[in-house]
């Protein structure tokens, strides 16, 4: 395959009926491998994906098992495809489908990198504890890597799949994401931003399915669990990989 036809956008989502189709229906024009997850979903999203005269390769299952599990699934089915690359977005509407060949020019530009989109943190709408979770994050994460970013928490990336192949996640929810960040970073693979603008419906038309409570609490002990294994194998790996790309 050719570099750019080796990307496929993945879209998890959990009862999007309301944004599902809009957000497939411009993804696809930019990208025409599609793959979306329905992971457990009880409202009519699958059937409305049916619906599509262009239907993207559709994976689901009965028993929502979690955002994590949703993108391990897809990358698995993804290299199994021949997928090298692999961008995801959430399929709420939050993220504009149009910056998808931004993710591809900067693949182009940092081969082998992840490419990490970057929101700004005065958007109109964004919810304050937002800032405050991305600043949260953002510090543990550079403690953890040596690496600073300015949005360790947006789901708008592109991942080089060819370099996770032999990577097996612990965790299941929204907590994944950061957990391949840091694995990656470890791993000596450069973790590049890239500016997105996001769109954030005002709060009484918003649809999000994070727990507050439940999965911040996820995100703290896997913050306390990559500090310690930071210690121990984090910090030797990064700077093994940095002594091997000097000799």
């Amino acid at each position: 395959m050719p570099e750019r036809d080796a990307v496929c956008v993945i879209i998890p989502t959990y009862n999007n009926a309301s944004s599902i189709l809009p957000v497939v229906e411009q993804a696809m024009g930019y990208c025409r491998n599609l793959v979306v997850v329905c992971d457990g979903s009880t409202d009519n999203t699958r059937e409305l994906l049916e619906t599509l005269p262009d239907k993207p390769e559709i994976i689901s299952y009965k028993k929502n098992r979690g955002k994590g599990y949703a993108l391990s699934r897809a990358f698995s089915y993804a290299l199994s495809r021949g997928y090298r690359h692999a961008i995801t977005l959430d399929a709420d509407g939050q993220h504009y489908p149009d910056e998808i060949p931004h993710f591809i020019k900067a693949m182009e530009e940092h081969p082998g990198s992840v490419i990490v989109g970057s929101r700004s943190l005065k958007q109109e709408n964004m919810p304050r504890e937002n800032t405050f979770a991305n600043r949260f994050s953002n510090f543990w994460f550079t403690l953890q890597t040596f690496i600073r970013l300015p949005d360790t928490q947006t789901g708008y990336r592109l991942y080089p799949l060819y370099r996770m192949q032999k990577m097996r996640l612990f965790t299941t929810r929204y907590e994944t994401e950061l957990e391949i960040l840091v694995r990656l970073a470890w791993r000596g693979i450069p973790v590049i931003p890239l500016p997105i603008k996001v769109f954030y419906a005002p709060a009484a038309e918003r649809v999000s399915h994070f727990r507050k409570g439940r999965d911040f609490l996820r995100i703290s002990l896997l913050n306390a669990v990559l500090t310690l294994t930071a210690l121990v194998y984090g910090y030797p790996s990064i700077l093994l990989h940095k002594w091997f790309k000097r000799s």
